[in-house]
């Protein structure tokens, strides 16, 4: 489609028309000049209609309300009353199927948010639940429009109520494009995925000024709120890239994996990497000794179609991985230690990162593959005092809520409460698959020998010697690879080589899985 500056542009002569049979003046209903598109420039920024253009399907995009002007008054606001009011809305489509947009338009008020700016935002969210379909917003304003008061903190109290609603209905997009503080940041925190720009967008609840007028921390826009801060620091921003172009091509494509409601299963696309193909290079990527790393992006790639991967919050609480892929040309979602990052545990940060993936996969209709390599929880008094047990508890909620088809596959160890909460037999998982390098048992060998035989130990004439026989005895006779099996824990012990295929079958058998929730209003977990 071809980018427009004013919404009355596409008819000739119908600004002039409307301004004549209103009696009001030319600068009244004047949308931004190209000073101000210069200026958007300047910054980095695209207008809010090179963004859909960028974003939706070409020619496919239809605007609503294009006319809508505010009605305050005062305060400077009589004598300006643009078209779209700072925000432009409407729908199109993104690889052919429907999806809803919204965004603020930076030249107009800042993107300040105002009772009409609002009800335009309020009646695209219904449209969207209505239709069943996707909504995108592109984020670039300055909060809420303080000529208009209370008026404008009752639109954000819409939308967030709509947000809350379309949970796990509809997926939602949030992209940041600008500086958005206050009330503008709490609508993306309540949607599924936020995407950053690098150096042109910014989130915080108080801005840097207020900061430092009452802590007296000095500190800039991105330094506060900045892309890399949520991507790597609070876990707020599910991407971050570098320019616009990018990010929108990102966003297509996630949409591309995701179902357009929560009635849908996600779209398939026909596969030429073959459903039976052998996976041999796992035998040398995954050091049979459980101590030595590897990257377990490795052995997702070597899994999934083309090793085509969609990670989600990488830089976040590295030490699991929570991906999107294709097997056999079906979404599905991967949850994975990784053995990289803090050995694979679970810690706080980890815990909060898969639970909140599962909860999304499970409302959408996408199914869990789990790829477990995990020696426990992630001892120490800061992670006890931060709620390491009621952050974990999300993930056990998370996955013990889900009822879609659900795969556990042990690579290596699975030690403790770690192995339980990772999705195994005994909390729902459809299937439990392993490789026969699995060591599944309450702590490792050497951990349970000193526990069990430290008296003998102790009182031997050669500790480590008697040390080393009983670590031997336990791994043999407690943690083999076929213990969890002979007592029905685990399916099968399956050929690393065989894995893509196995898993590809044990998807298709549960394609059709049905599964229902006890009757009630809603669960109450650990949040």
């Amino acid at each position: 489609m071809t980018p427009r500056t004013d919404a009355t542009e596409a008819v000739p002569h119908l600004r002039e028309r409307l301004v004549e049979l209103a009696g009001i003046k030319e600068s009244a209903v004047a949308g931004p000049d190209e000073r101000a598109t210069r200026r958007q420039h300047a910054r980095g920024k695209l207008t809010a209609h090179e963004r859909i253009a960028l974003l939706l399907d070409e020619g496919s995009f239809q605007e609503v309300e294009a006319l809508r002007r505010h009605r305050a008054t005062g305060f400077g606001l009589e004598d300006r009353r643009p078209y779209t009011d700072g925000v432009v809305t409407g729908w199109g489509t993104v690889h052919g199927r429907t999806v809803f947009v919204y965004a603020h338009d930076f030249r107009i008020f800042g993107g300040a948010l105002g009772e009409a700016h609002a009800e335009k935002i309020h009646k695209v969210m219904d449209l969207a639940e209505s239709a069943g379909a996707p909504l995108v917003s592109l984020n670039d304003g300055a909060g809420a429009r303080i000529q208009e008061g209370v008026s404008a903190l009752a639109g954000y109290g819409g939308i967030f109520r709509r947000n809350t609603r379309a949970s796990g209905v509809i997926p939602q997009i949030s992209v940041m494009l600008g500086p958005c503080a206050g009330g503008a940041a709490y609508s993306p925190a309540l949607t599924d995925f936020v995407f950053m720009v690098r150096e042109t967008s910014q989130m915080f609840i108080t801005g840097p000024d207020v900061v430092q007028a009452v802590t007296g921390e000095k500190i800039s826009q991105n330094g506060l709120g900045g892309a890399d801060v949520h991507a790597d620091v609070s876990g707020v921003a599910t991407f971050a890239h570098d320019d616009e172009a990018s990010c929108l091509a990102e966003v297509r494509y996630l949409l591309s994996l995701l179902p357009s409601n929560n009635r849908e299963l996600p779209p398939d696309e026909p596969c030429t990497d073959p459903a039976d193909r052998r996976t041999e290079a796992l035998l040398d990527l995954v050091p049979a000794g459980p101590h030595q790393a590897y990257d377990m992006r490795e052995v997702i790639e070597e899994l999934v179609d083309h090793g085509e991967v969609l990670e989600l919050q990488p830089g976040w609480a590295p030490n699991i991985i929570c991906a999107l892929a294709r097997l056999d040309g079906k979404v599905t979602g991967l949850v994975a230690n990784q053995p990289t990052a803090l050995a694979g545990v679970l810690d706080i940060g980890a815990s909060e990162k898969a639970a909140r993936f599962v909860q999304f996969c499970d409302a959408f209709n996408i199914p869990l593959v789990t790829l477990v390599d995990v020696p426990g929880f992630l001892p120490g008094v800061a992670q006890e005092h931060g709620g390491i047990i009621r952050h974990g508890a999300k993930l056990l909620y998370a996955y013990c809520n889900a009822t879609v088809p659900r795969i556990q596959l042990i690579l290596r160890k699975a030690y403790g409460g770690a192995y339980i909460v990772m999705d195994s037999h005994s909390i729902g998982a459809d299937l439990s698959l392993a490789w026969p390098t699995n060591e599944i048992a309450v702590m490792g060998a050497e951990g349970a020998a000193n526990v069990v035989f430290r008296r003998e130990i102790a009182e031997a004439a050669d500790p480590e010697a008697v040390r080393a026989q009983r670590i031997k005895e336990y791994r043999t006779e407690l943690m083999h690879p076929y213990y969890a099996a002979e007592r029905g824990l685990v399916d099968d012990v399956i050929d690393p080589a065989e894995t893509r295929s196995v898993l590809i079958r044990a998807l298709a058998m549960l394609r059709a899985k049905h599964a229902e929730l006890p009757s009630r209003k809603h669960g109450n977990p650990p949040l």
